[in-house]
């Protein structure tokens, strides 16, 4: 799964003897002083994005160690004409006293990247120290997108992200972080501080595979609605298996139930929701509205008489 997301950069750091000897770990030659330009640049963070997609800090730190060395271009723009820094450290920052969306303390992944000062980079440069280039967005692979109200994979269960579940917010948590590709300053970013796009196993889209094509876009979007629909038929299904589950098994709390029918597909949530209707009905006899006690069914009359 391949994940780019935006964040802000271009804070300048002083070239002392520390952060030089890191940048010459880069360089083929001893760069001096005078001959590079250092920045930092915010890279992504762990609060909860507008996609409703999330880096847990074990992923930010993950992806500390795999940006080290790897380049800064333009427009995620992949060649080695558009290569204009290179990352030499990182750390993960603490955020004092900020809580992020799902309760954690707020942290972001922070890297430290040179530039070679040449006569074709010093608008870039002057760009970076005016405030003009600061929006960044970084390249990375992870292996998988967890749902963080049950811990399956996003879109294999019932819950939405965006959506709260007992007062917890469903994010997709991205885990496992198993390469970094480049940062990239960008002109317009789609969010200002966060947001991802995924490519699963480094292919395009689905949704970007249809860009200019206008007849497949409509076919992606009557997909869409039809996989929407289905959603909302599974999550009715679970809520009906928890309701009679609840009638059918007293020992059984409503929680469970519910971790129970988020794991289940449609063909066994249907013989679920059958067997749980069986002893529901065993339990709760359906008895008639009104009885007679004469034993034939009818009422006795006393007004008989008056009848015509």
């Amino acid at each position: 799964m391949k994940v780019e997301k935006e964040a802000l950069g271009g804070q300048r750091v002083e070239p002392t003897e520390e952060e030089l000897a890191l940048v010459n770990r880069q360089s083929r030659k001893e760069l001096t002083a005078a001959e590079v330009y250092l920045f930092a640049v915010r890279l992504c963070d762990n609060e909860v994005d507008r996609d409703g997609e999330q880096f847990p800090q074990a992923t930010l730190e993950q992806l500390a160690e795999l940006f080290v060395g790897k380049s800064g271009i333009f427009d995620h723009r992949w060649s080695a004409g558009g290569q204009t820094a290179r990352i030499y450290r990182t750390e993960v920052v603490r955020e004092e006293g900020i809580r992020t969306a799902l309760g954690e303390p707020a942290c972001y992944l922070k890297g430290y990247a040179y530039m070679v000062r040449t006569q074709g980079n010093q608008d870039l440069i002057a760009e970076i120290e005016g405030g003009i280039k600061r929006e960044v967005s970084v390249g990375c692979a992870v292996k998988r997108a967890e749902c963080s109200i049950c811990g399956s994979d996003m879109g294999r269960c019932a819950h939405e992200k965006g959506k709260r579940y007992d007062g917890r917010l469903c994010c997709a948590r991205l885990l496992e972080a198993t390469d970094a590709f480049e940062f990239s300053f960008v002109a317009v970013p789609a969010q200002p501080r966060a947001g991802v796009m995924k490519r699963a196993g480094g292919s395009p889209s689905l949704k970007q595979l249809a860009l200019g094509e206008p007849a497949a876009a409509a076919e992606l979007e009557d997909l869409e609605r039809a996989a929407e629909l289905g959603r909302r038929y599974l999550t009715g299904l679970r809520n009906e298996v928890v309701r009679l589950g609840l009638l059918a098994e007293r020992q059984v709390g409503a929680e469970t139930l519910r971790h129970i029918a988020d794991r289940l597909e449609e063909k066994e949530l249907l013989e679920l929701r059958e067997n749980y209707q069986r002893r529901a009905a065993e339990r709760y006899p359906i008895a008639p509205q009104l009885s007679y006690g004469n034993g034939d069914g009818m009422p006795e009359r006393s007004d008989g008489a008056f009848l015509i």
